[in-house]
């Protein structure tokens, strides 16, 4: 996904459904890329219009690009097509994995949530992944987790795989060290940036510092 150390995945909150949320979105995405030491950024908006999709990604795509951030689309990779994201995330849920390099061609980012399973991750990177994400490795506030899971999953695809593995869930700066020497490649976080105290870059910075 990106050819430097940096390691943090920054998600969206869902909560940008209007106009002020997503003024005020923009204004925290700015700042957390501005760190630096982020590598990509997912929106990840659900129950919304393709419309409004459509324009929080003409918004918020200018601030990633300029930072080298890729931008990554959730769920659709029609629409990471047609707006000019740098790639898509996908789970089993939202399509099979063979499909996607159908639609997204051969030069976007394709990742795929393949949760507790060693299977799905098989099939992920035979359909042509560029990451697979595993989790949830804690309890989130975002969402419900189907799955949860340890460090050893990050370990066995450490060892037997070149592609990239990403860990989601819960994770913050007080607990993510594990999952990095377990050889995470990449920390897929929400709530440790938005939500944290200091701020957005605060939240990025210090993510970055306990991962090294």
């Amino acid at each position: 996904m990106v050819d430097d150390d940096r390691f943090i995945y920054l998600i969206s909150p869902e909560a940008v459904t209007t106009p002020a949320e997503l003024d005020a979105f923009a204004a925290a995405l700015e700042e957390a890329v501005a760190t630096g030491m982020a590598a990509a950024f997912q929106l990840r908006l659900k129950n919304v219009s393709d419309a409004w999709i459509g324009e929080v990604t003409e918004r918020l795509l200018p601030i990633c690009q300029a930072r080298d951030v890729a931008f990554i689309m959730n769920d659709r990779p029609d629409l990471a097509v047609k707006l000019g994201c740098d790639g898509v995330h996908v789970s089993p849920d939202d399509m099979d994995f063979a499909k996607v390099r159908e639609v997204i061609g051969d030069d976007l980012i394709f990742g795929a949530t393949c949760r507790a399973s060693r299977d799905m991750a098989f099939e992920a990177g035979e359909a042509g992944a560029d990451y697979v994400a595993f989790g949830a490795f804690f309890p989130s506030t975002t969402k419900s987790p189907k799955s949860f899971v340890g460090t050893e999953i990050l370990e066995w695809w450490n060892e037997i795989a070149e592609l990239p593995s990403c860990a989601i869930g819960g994770i913050n700066a007080a607990n993510c060290r594990p999952l990095r020497d377990a050889g995470a490649d990449f920390l897929a976080v929400v709530s440790a940036v938005w939500d944290h105290p200091d701020g957005p870059a605060a939240g990025v910075i210090a993510l970055a510092e306990a991962g090294r």
